[in-house]
């Protein structure tokens, strides 16, 4: 799964990794839930720029009579979202990078309260989930930009968390991925056929559980965390 995401890259670090032509201008999250801004890559119809913009997570499709339903549209699944149509439409024509620098799952144990992990890369630098986006539009004017973030079965070392995991785009697939002139489903698919990834999970405290909480504690590993706040 993905139940919340964090980005802390600096600026410059994103413009680098992400191949924008701007430096974009944003700020650390280290907490972010559904129904919150995410930041995503993408490259709009008659344009080959990448720009980094915050979306609302949660996809609101075009036709959706209110803009609710995004609450339940965070996640699409890897392997119907070809098919379902809440998502069909964004995944032919409309896909984004979801940049982040880790995200947050949570392993039950029993009747026990569950346990918050970070996952990240070993080196820590940022890296992209595949999204999806849509823009909607009320009927006196109003526009929501919104995304979803794909998952799929989950690889080592999410597997000993969670059974599902976002899919962590392959950089190689980048560009395809963002191009919004590539609408043929048997091409993009394989992008998302599960892949080893080079991540690293190690729990946090509590802290991260209240959405609320949006400051560098929420990354600490546990035992620091716990000596830090209480």
């Amino acid at each position: 799964m993905c139940g919340r995401a964090a980005l802390t890259a600096s600026p410059a670090e994103l413009r680098e990794i992400f191949g924008l032509d701007e430096t974009p201008a944003v700020v650390p999250h280290y907490n972010v839930p559904p129904s919150r801004p995410v930041e995503v890559v993408r490259v709009l119809r008659g344009s080959t720029s990448r720009k980094l913009e915050p979306l609302r997570w949660g996809l609101v499709p075009p036709w959706a009579k209110d803009p609710k339903i995004g609450h339940k549209l965070s996640l699409a699944r890897a392997e119907t979202v070809a098919r379902v149509g809440a998502f069909r439409e964004a995944f032919l024509r409309r896909r984004c990078l979801v940049a982040v620098d880790g995200f947050y799952e949570w392993k039950r144990a029993g009747k026990a309260p569950s346990t918050p992990f970070f996952l990240r890369r070993v080196d820590g630098k940022p890296f992209a989930l595949a999204g999806l986006w849509s823009r909607w539009v009320s009927a006196d004017g109003e526009v929501i930009e919104s995304c979803a973030i794909l998952t799929q079965a989950a690889r080592a070392p999410v597997d000993a968390i969670h059974d599902r995991m976002p899919v962590v785009l392959d950089p190689a697939d980048w560009s395809r991925w963002l191009d919004p002139d590539e609408t043929d489903a048997a091409a993009l698919e394989p992008m998302l056929v599960p892949r080893d990834v080079d991540l690293i999970a190690y729990p946090v405290s509590a802290h991260v559980n209240d959405p609320r909480h949006d400051d560098a504690a929420c990354l600490a590993p546990a035992e620091v965390a716990q000596q830090t706040l209480f």
